[in-house]
Formats: C-alpha cells, structure tokens, sequence
C-alpha cells in the first residue's frame, strides 16, 4: 500500500514539472531578450561616444570651370527634311494629227518661251487654210454686192442677212485653218528645260499624243512635311533657311508660298511650299533639303549648357559657386536650341554657374573656380 502510495506522489512531481516547461522556457526567453537589449545599448552609447570623440573630416575643395550668366537670345527651332521639285512641269501634247517632220531640240536642253520643239507636216492644212481663206474672199465680194443693192431696195433683207451670215461662217472658217496651221509647230509655251521628248522625226500624232515635258526650274518648290503639333506655329511664318545636303549644306532663303488646310491622308503631315529662286542653276529637283524653322524667339533669355543640368528624383537642378561655395539650385527648363536650354526659374543673370565638376559637388561644398567663362561658345558642345 506504502508503494502505490509513492508511486502516484512521483507521476504527480513529474506530470507538474513536464507541464510547466513551456512557462519556464518562455520565462528564460525574456530573461535573454532583456540581457540582450541591454548590451546593444551600451554598445550603441559607446559608438556613439566614440564618434563624438573622433574629429569629423572635412570634405576635399573641388576644382571647378563656371560660366558667367548674362541674357542672350535663345530660338525654339525645328529642323525638318523635305525635297525640291520643279516650280511647273508642263506636259506638251499634239492638238492636230500629222507626223512629225522636225524636232530641232534634244533632252536635258534649256529652251526659253516661244522656241520650236517640234513641227508636223503642214501640206494638208495649208490647202485647207488657202481653201477658206478663197472662200471668205467671194463671201465678202458677194456681201458687198448685196450690201449695194439692198439699200436701193432691190433685195429682201432676209437675202441680205443671209449674205451676212455666210461672210461671218466662211471668216470663221478661216480663221479655224489658220489656227490648224498654226498648230502644226509646237512651241514652248514657257522658259524650262525638256525633261523628256516623246516627238520624233517621222512619228505619226494623233490629238493628245505626248510630245515633250518642259520642266520651269528656274524658281523651286521645296516640299516640307509639317507635323500637326507645329502647324500653328507654321502658318506665322513668312521665310524659312534651307539647308542643301548635297551642297554642303549650303544655306539659301525660301519664302512660304502655300500651306494646305488639311494634312495628306496617309502621312498625316502639311505639305508646306516653299519659294525657292535658282535663276543661279545650282539646284536641281530631286534634291533632299532640311528646312530650319524658328517656332518662337525670346529676346533675353537665361540659357546654359544642357549637361549642365542634373535630374535626380525627379527634381531637375544645378550648381552656382558663390564665395568658393557650391550652392544647389532648383531650375525649371524652357525651349531648348541645339545643346542649350532656357531657365525660366531658379537661376538669375551674373550668377556663376558651375559646368565643369559639377556632378562631384555636393550642397555647401567647397569648390576651387579654375577657370570663369563668359562666352558659351568657349564650351565644349
């Protein structure tokens, strides 16, 4: 009975220590994390003391190249390609049948107005000519006759208007021989050059027929696609500088001549037209051109290198120097012409902005001015 009395003391001992272990693991995890906090304290208190201690090391002057602000002009431009095509290209066509009996011109020839491209055979329309021209002469010998005895009362006045009638018909007959006539030579009817010369010596025309192509390009259009967003600053416009490409960009003057109100279908562009003189022969149409076009002019204008420059976070900034000192400015940019930009806010005229070392430079930064610009274009582009 002792025995069984012990043995359930034992298995109560044991079944209490084994369902407290739990609790006293939890208890010695805090203890720990408490011992714990403790230390990284006083490490963290030491650390710091000992940075205190430490004298704080100046940050090195950096050398730097600045530019003297003043105001210039700055252009918002756009540079767009295009082409030269000739100013009139006038197709010639035979308006009486014959055949060709003389071309006296040869392709790629400069004619001027009224010169001979080519003649038809004129026999047949001569004879027809000298066939009216007789009788126009017995209707005016026959008019006359009546016109004398009408007014002595002899004949009707129906006969005498029908007298009339015939003079003016065989007039008019004669002169449509006369303009048949004239027709078979075939002039130029402007100053150009034959681009091509359908006529030949011996070919047969009919009403139509093409005989040559005379191209007038001793003034030029040069065509230039203008994208929708710059139409509007398109149409204030009066000349635009061309650059030539096949010239050595060479740079010539062209004056508007024509902007469509609606864009071509599938390109979506304005063709713009452009007056271009060539009385000196050097361009030619096929030529490619690149237009430059000045959408907007400001007059004093704070403008500095675009690399100047920095972008960060978002925010768009740069550095003056004042008094060996770096100073950050925050700018807010404006147009923008080739690789200099305009800044509408942030920066003032006579300020000292660093273009060289700039991106070494921290705000309140000691820096060294090496060298102080006052032309912009004595900086590398």
């Amino acid at each position: 009975m002792h025995t069984r009395h012990a043995q359930s003391l034992r298995a109560k001992i044991v079944y209490t220590a084994w369902s407290n272990i739990p609790r006293l693991a939890l208890l010695l995890l805090l203890v720990l994390i408490v011992i714990l906090t403790g230390r990284i304290k006083q490490e963290s208190t030491a650390i710091n003391r000992e940075k205190s201690a430490t004298p704080t090391q100046e940050k090195p002057t950096i050398n730097v190249v600045t530019l003297s602000l003043t105001p210039a002009v700055i252009c918002d431009r756009i540079s767009l390609p295009g082409s030269l095509v000739p100013w009139v290209t006038l197709p010639l066509l035979a308006k009486i049948r014959g055949e060709v009996t003389e071309v006296p011109v040869l392709e790629g020839q400069v004619v001027k107005e009224g010169d001979i491209i080519a003649k038809i055979e004129s026999a047949d329309y001569r004879i027809a000519r000298d066939r009216a021209a007789a009788a126009h002469t017995l209707a005016m010998a026959e008019f006359n006759r009546s016109k004398k005895v009408y007014a002595k009362g002899t004949i009707s006045e129906a006969d005498f208007e029908s007298k009339k009638a015939a003079l003016l018909t065989a007039k008019a007959d004669l002169e449509n021989a006369e303009l048949l006539l004239s027709r078979c030579t075939i002039t130029a009817p402007i100053e150009g050059v034959i681009r091509s010369l359908n006529a030949k010596v011996g070919l047969l025309l009919s009403v139509a027929d093409p005989v040559a192509e005379i191209l007038q390009i001793n003034q030029l259009k040069a065509i230039i696609g203008i994208p929708e967003s710059d139409v509007t600053a398109v149409t204030r416009l009066n000349t635009v500088e061309l650059y030539i490409q096949a010239l050595n960009n060479k740079k010539i003057p062209a004056k508007k001549y024509f902007l469509p109100p609606s864009p071509e279908p599938a390109a979506r562009v304005y063709n713009l037209e452009l007056q271009v003189d060539n009385r000196e022969g050097l361009l030619f149409p096929g030529m490619f051109v690149r237009a430059d076009i000045i959408k907007q002019t400001i007059d004093k204008a704070l403008s500095v290198p675009f690399y100047s420059v920095i972008s960060r976070n978002g925010e768009q900034f740069v550095f003056v120097e004042h008094d060996g000192v770096a100073e950050k400015r925050s700018v807010h940019l404006g147009i923008m012409e080739k690789w200099m930009v305009e800044i509408t806010d942030g920066l003032h005229a006579a300020d000292r902005l660093v273009v060289e070392g700039h991106r070494s430079v921290e705000d309140g930064q000691k820096v060294r001015v090496v060298r102080n610009i006052h032309d912009p274009g004595e900086l590398p582009q």
